[in-house]
C-alpha cells in the first residue's frame, strides 16, 4: 500500500523514526510475521555499499529489473511481488551509493557492508 495524505507527510519528516548505520554488518530487519514497518527511505552520509538490501516482500517497488510497463504486475498496479524485484547484495555488482544522495522505496532488510547512512521507516 502506498503511503498518502497523513502518513506521507509524517515518513517524509522522519516521524516515523530512522537509524543510523555505520559499521560493516550492522542490520535492519523488518521481515517476520508482525513487524509494523519499513524503510523507506536511505541517506548515504558517506560512499555506501550494502552487504544486502532487499525489497520488501519482493516488491517491483523498490529496485528491480522491470524495464517496460507490461512486465508490471497489473493485479497491483506494478507494486507488488514478482519475480523480477531486485535484492542489492555486495556479491551482485557492488553498486556502491554516494555520498548525499537518497533513495526511496520499500525495504525490510538492510545489511551495511561500508559506508555509513541513515534510514528512514514508514508504518505498513
Amino acid at each position: 500500500m502506498a503511503l498518502t495524505g497523513t502518513k506521507f507527510q509524517e515518513a517524509s519528516l522522519g516521524q516515523y523514526g530512522s537509524t543510523y548505520l555505520v559499521s560493516d554488518s550492522d542490520v535492519i530487519d523488518l521481515n517476520g510475521s508482525s513487524p509494523t514497518r519499513y524503510v523507506c527511505s536511505i541517506t548515504f552520509l558517506e560512499d555506501t555499499q550494502f552487504q544486502a538490501l532487499e525489497n520488501l516482500g519482493g516488491e517491483v517497488g523498490s529496485f528491480s529489473t522491470v524495464i517496460s510497463e507490461n512486465n508490471l504486475d497489473s493485479a497491483t498496479n506494478g507494486i507488488g511481488a514478482a519475480g523480477n524485484g531486485t535484492t542489492l547484495t555486495k556479491d551482485s555488482g557492488g553498486q556502491v551509493f554516494p555520498k548525499g544522495v537518497t533513495i526511496f522505496g520499500r525495504w525490510d532488510f538492510v545489511e551495511l557492508h561500508s559506508g555509513a547512512c541513515i534510514c528512514y521507516f514508514a508504518v505498513r
